[in-house]
């Protein structure tokens, strides 16, 4: 039997916030519950936003949680490097395998010029406008002659078919065929994106369960057919409720540093209680009650996750901060 192998994979490019922290949190929940192993990797592709200061500010923030895992970039590990910034060589390969069965294509269209296709048909919820397969169709001759004057990204052809999951938390969940149109595996500057790359690092570090934000849904079929393209076998999903701030937009740095944990620790508050608020907010506890997570493992139920986005009004973070625990 597999052993269970879980993963939390947060970009450093920010203090980590509460929403942050509670798909943090149901993650290693899971991972515990199951007897099984969680691993630490740092989705730091983006290396202009990506600082070492936010990689060590999550580190200790997930430490004063409560929080622990067996692999990572500061314990190391057998699937070592965890940073993906140093993981370049894997995806160069599968990038490969997809380019020699002709699963990949190049791209010379800017983002400006997608977003002002005037037949782009709706995209992700994340994106915009889907891409519309404006090169999917080029000609050898007209793709060397693009290519002398821009370089490419380089596109997934997605097929002509749905794609339908099962998640932990939503239940069944089906997306028709084509949904948000062909998309970049590979940057035009030669980084490789986040859709390629995650696919390759669960696979190669093992991962058989993702607990991630519920904003990231839509990625799953991409995914999927990420997986089934290179051979891999895909990880469970189960997509824990995304964060509102009080204006109702997703949580961010946007919403300032009153909701980041940096702030929470250092106002003096218990991490116990931040977790029991957490769990409450999401459904795992009835009350908002004072908790370490080793507490809440033999209470963790998948099923009671909440669905719906989780709003955090003024009045709940002040009363968080004052040590009243309230919803």
């Amino acid at each position: 039997m597999t052993q269970h192998r879980g993963r939390f994979a947060p970009t450093p490019s920010g203090r980590m916030h509460l929403g942050n922290a509670c798909t943090a949190l149901l993650a290693w929940l899971s991972a515990r519950s199951k007897n099984g192993t969680i691993a630490l990797r740092l989705e730091d592709l983006d290396r202009p936003r990506c600082r070492p200061e936010y990689e060590q500010g999550l580190i200790e923030d997930l430490r004063w949680l409560g929080l622990d895992w067996d692999e990572g970039p500061d314990v190391g590990g057998q699937h070592a490097p965890y940073r993906q910034s140093e993981r370049e060589p894997v995806y160069r390969e599968a990038f490969e395998r997809l380019l020699s069965k002709n699963l990949v294509y190049p791209c010379f269209c800017s983002r400006k010029d997608v977003l002002q296709s005037a037949n782009a048909p709706h995209g992700l919820t994340s994106e915009g406008p889907a891409y519309p397969g404006r090169c999917r169709g080029l000609s050898s001759a007209e793709r060397e002659r693009l290519a002398s004057i821009r370089r490419p990204s380089w596109r997934f052809a997605l097929p002509d078919r749905p794609v339908s999951f099962r998640d932990e938390v939503h239940g069944f969940v089906a997306f028709e065929a084509g949904t948000g149109g062909d998309f970049i595996v590979r940057r035009s500057d030669g980084v490789y994106a986040y859709q390629l790359a995650v696919v390759v690092d669960d696979a190669e570090m093992g991962v058989t369960e993702v607990w991630r934000g519920s904003d990231l849904l839509d990625s799953t079929p991409r995914q999927l057919l990420l997986f089934e393209a290179l051979e891999l076998r895909p990880p469970a999903y189960a997509h824990a409720p995304l964060w509102l701030g009080p204006d109702g937009r997703r949580l961010s740095k946007r919403h300032g540093e009153e909701i980041t944990l940096q702030r929470l620790r250092a106002s003096g508050i218990a991490a116990e209680r931040v977790v029991g608020w957490l769990a409450y907010r999401c459904g795992l506890i009835d009350r908002p009650e004072p908790a370490k997570p080793r507490e809440l493992v033999e209470r963790f139920i998948p099923s009671r996750v909440v669905r719906e986005p989780i709003r955090l009004s003024q009045r709940a973070l002040t009363a968080l901060t004052e040590g009243v625990l309230t919803t």
